[in-house]
């Protein structure tokens, strides 16, 4: 027995499991979040004895006597202090790391009460946050032990919520204190667990899977395999694809060593590894295709039946042959990207149990529940309204959970076995399973004048999809449309081929193709400019496009666009750093590109409020802020009037995926809409009250045209985010600052649009210069703890500048455009050209070779 005291109270356990484990499962103490329980993220962070811990390290054996204090056992002057903090100065955004820096903020200012902003970075270096890029925590830290020190009292503060205020996020509390709901947070009574075993190799031929062994373990409920799939075993994001297995069948053939064989049903989550053991599984060992050069050779082993390549593009305006034969300066290079691990907060999770008759009913936290309604119930074989999925808090997706990764098993589990089922992925399978950002090969050949007027781009883009074609073509698509920059030339030709491999699926990720695009056009521009004899600088601003201009894909330049005003915004802090480096570059807002692309949401007056009602999932961008935002400008409604609930597929319309930047302004404008019609009645003299039960409803369809199309002007997105970034490097080659200025529009809340900048910024940061995803053959090698991500101590400072046209609300949804991709995508190309800066050496890969942050490879 093993016996100490958690928050005040006397606590004792007869097995000696691991405090974090204890804490939430024995005590439901689940304010200490799993994040990768190998003590790198933090999440799970505890005071022992008064000292910051990590509650995934310790046994219980080694907390004999011990004092352990969790972040529902701080004072409720602390919980006051801390939440108003961090919902004052924007810190929150997924939310699920910041129990756990609370707690070490709180173990700092036990000890100092008044630290330095470099004594905050260090305390916060054990926890990991993905979203925020650390300054707005900082400064939370900062303001919760001033208000400490002075015994400074709670302000009573107000807010009318409309555009362009700091108002705090609806579900900064919660989130702050850990009292919010992920999945992983719910129990659900004779909840079962469910794991899937894994494919021994990337590729082999499934011979026998024999679970009877298994099925003699007194806590197996059962082994779930291929056959004991009811309805389609082929899923996929993209439904006109769906080359995704549920679980591979016995006589196929493997894609990766994520792919699901059998699946492991326990009444004890404990004993899920032993039965799993016991599945006897035999292999016939095939060699895998790693490379796009291995699946292209004649007579490569086919991944599909369709073949190795799932898409090619080909995007061609004017004579690019012709021009760059006619160019002053002409610069060709390959450029090599790695594929990249999201790295997002919180495991992947999902909960479903027997709902009425013949339903189902899943708690998931994944990117769009009507995606997730869709293809369960074509792997159940149902009609898609047997299954009723609701959304719970998502601890960061950036693209990444977009794919289905348990709540097709969770699902298939509670529908074979009548029974409630949870399935978690530890850390070290979610690296295994979920997609990537996609690794590229890239030939580049770009030319100008001799004043350094663009003339001409060709490309060629070779695109690891790996093994299932989640959202490899439309990824494609996007590195092809954005190739060329945001650069008022016409003469283009950019091929494309997304290749299938047998390495894990590559998908969606914050900049959806385009930060390795970026990353090659970027670089040839400091080529060009070196060879021109202007500055980084001078060559972006002569061919930046400005409203009226046509980009390359021929898309005129809208009116509330500002690019130009970008550069000029940080141009003093070019010229006057030592050494820097600078890139603009765009992104699109919305699918586009012909295909169909809906925002939606319902306005309902209910008990004398507001409910704002949409799909629209919130992965950290604040969504639920947003539509809360748009209907107080709306309606002109305190926020305390409005309701914005969370996604149900019973109680809210479809949305759309939480992707392509487009949340902020499809489901923006939708909210507008509805909350309009509302508008109009209560100008008509109508009160909340004589509306009450009555529903109002908006849709925000957008009409692109195909990628491929004989328009001189073809409308690609429904909008575009212009940014501009400076990198400024010390002698020594570290980071000094970035200074970034960005249009995207109407800001709705401009602390949390700054947080949502300075994070993307260290996620590009990491990408350029530090994040490695190791593999091997096509077998993961990647452990958090090695994945090179960012801590607090490791950011430079990031000076943030909102930038609007003179024309800003000449657009949908009060002008609104979406950050959150942009924010990533000009930061590696800065970077490069501060080091090219710094000793006129191109550096053509990332992560970047013979950097301060990466020692020169052998």
């Amino acid at each position: 027995m093993y016996s100490f005291v958690v928050n005040g109270k006397p606590e004792t356990c007869s097995t000696n499991k691991k405090l974090m484990d204890f804490l939430r499962e024995d005590l439901s103490l689940t304010g200490t979040k799993d994040g990768c329980n190998q003590g790198s993220c933090g999440a799970c962070s505890v005071l022992i004895n008064g000292r910051v811990s990590k509650a995934c390290l310790f046994n219980l054996e080694k907390l004999e006597g011990k004092e352990i204090t969790t972040i529902e056992g701080i004072s409720q002057r602390q919980k006051d202090v801390y939440s108003y903090a961090f919902a004052k100065m924007g810190a929150v955004q997924c939310g699920y790391c910041i129990p756990g820096i609370v707690i070490s903020a709180q173990g700092l200012l036990n000890k100092k009460e008044e630290p330095s902003d470099e004594e905050v970075r260090k305390a916060i270096r054990g926890n990991i946050c993905r979203c925020t890029g650390y300054v707005k925590i900082i400064e939370a830290i900062q303001l919760a032990a001033k208000m400490f020190r002075e015994d400074l009292s709670i302000p009573e503060e107000a807010s009318t919520g409309k555009l362009g205020e700091d108002f705090k996020r609806v579900d900064a509390v919660e989130k702050t204190l850990g009292t919010g709901l992920y999945v992983d947070d719910i129990t659900v009574e004779g909840m079962l667990h469910a794991s899937a075993i894994r494919s021994k190799y990337p590729r082999a031929k499934v011979l026998n899977i024999d679970t009877s062994k298994a099925l003699e373990h007194p806590e197996c409920e059962a082994v779930l395999t291929a056959k004991d799939v009811p309805g389609n075993n082929k899923i996929g994001h993209l439904e006109f694809i769906s080359d995704w297995d549920v679980m591979i069948p016995e006589g196929e053939i493997t894609r990766y060593v994520g792919d699901a064989v059998a699946l492991v049903v326990s009444k004890d989550k404990e004993a899920l590894e032993e039965i799993k053991e016991l599945v006897e599984i035999e292999y016939e060992e095939l060699k895998p295709v790693v490379t796009c050069e291995e699946a292209l050779a004649e007579g490569a082993p086919l991944i599909h039946e369709k073949g190795n390549v799932l898409s090619h593009e080909h995007l061609v305006r004017g004579n690019a042959d012709e021009q760059l034969a006619a160019s002053a300066h002409v610069v060709t290079q390959h450029y090599s990207v790695p594929i990249n691990e999201h790295a997002f907060m919180e495991p992947e999770c999902a909960i479903a149990m027997p709902e009425g008759e013949d339903g189902i009913l899943l708690y998931s936290a994944g990117q769009s529940i009507y995606d997730e309604q869709r293809e369960v119930a074509r792997m159940l074989g149902v009609e898609k309204e047997k299954v009723h999925v609701q959304a719970k808090l998502v601890g960061g997706g950036f693209g990444g959970k977009e794919d289905m990764s348990v709540q097709h098993h969770a699902s298939l589990a509670a529908w074979c076995l009548q029974k409630p089922v949870k399935v978690l992925l530890s850390r070290q399978e979610s690296l295994m399973v979920h997609p990537k950002r996609h690794g590229m090969e890239m030939d580049f050949t770009t030319g100008c004048d001799e004043e350094g007027n663009l003339t001409a781009m060709k490309a060629v883009i070779y695109s690891d999809t790996g093994a299932y074609a989640s959202l490899g073509g439309p990824v494609l698509q996007r590195a092809c449309t954005h190739a060329a920059g945001p650069y008022k030339y016409q003469h283009i030709d950019v091929e494309g081929f997304a290749v299938y491999t047998n390495n894990p699926p590559a998908g969606a990720f914050r900049g959806f193709g385009v930060c390795q695009t970026a990353f090659a056009i970027e670089s040839n521009l400091n080529l060009l400019a070196e060879k021109v004899g202007i500055s980084q600088w001078d060559i972006r601003y002569k061919n930046a496009v400005a409203p009226g201009d046509s980009l390359p894909n021929g898309q005129l330049v809208s009116n509330n666009a500002a690019l130009k005003e970008t550069l000029l915004e940080v141009k003093e802090a070019y010229e006057n750093a030592e050494i820097a480096g600078i890139s603009c570059f765009f992104k699109n807002s919305g699918i586009g590109v012909g295909l169909s692309d809906v925002g939606r949401c319902i306005v309902s007056v209910e008990d004398g409020k507001v409910h704002v009602r949409t799909s629209a999932a919130c992965i950290g961008q604040g969504m639920a802020t947003v539509t809360t935002q748009v209907a107080c400008e709306t309606l002109n409604l305190p926020p305390e009037m409005i309701i914005a609930e969370a996604p149900d597929t019973r109680r809210t319309p479809d949305s759309g995926t939480t992707t392509a930047s487009r949340q902020s302004l499809f489901t923006g404008e939708a909210t507008r809409r509805a909350a309009m019609q509302l508008r109009y009645e209560l100008d008509m003299g109508r009160s909340l009250s004589d509306l009450e039960g009555q529903e109002f409803y908006g849709e925000y369809s957008a009409k692109t045209d195909p990628l491929i199309n004989d328009k001189t002007n073809p409308v690609s997105h429904a909008g575009y985010g212009y940014a501009s970034e400076v990198a400024i490097l010390d002698e020594k080659g570290k980071v000094e600052k970035f200074v970034a200025a960005y249009d995207m529009g109407q800001v709705v809340n401009p602390k949390a649009a700054e947080g949502q900048i300075e994070g993307g910024i260290v996620m590009g940061m990491g990408y350029a210069l530090t994040e490695k995803f190791a593999m091997e053959d096509g077998y993961v090698k990647a452990k958090y703890a090695t994945l090179g991500l960012l801590n607090a101590a490791q950011v430079p400072p990031i000076e943030t500048i909102l930038v609007q046209a003179d024309n800003i609300h000449d657009g949908l949804a009060y002008g609104i455009k979406g950050v959150g991709e942009l924010a990533t995508i000009p930061t590696a190309p800065a970077l490069a050209g501060a080091y090219y800066a710094l000793d006129g050496k191109l550096r053509p890969t990332l992560p970047m070779e013979d950097t301060f942050y990466q020692k020169k490879k052998k």
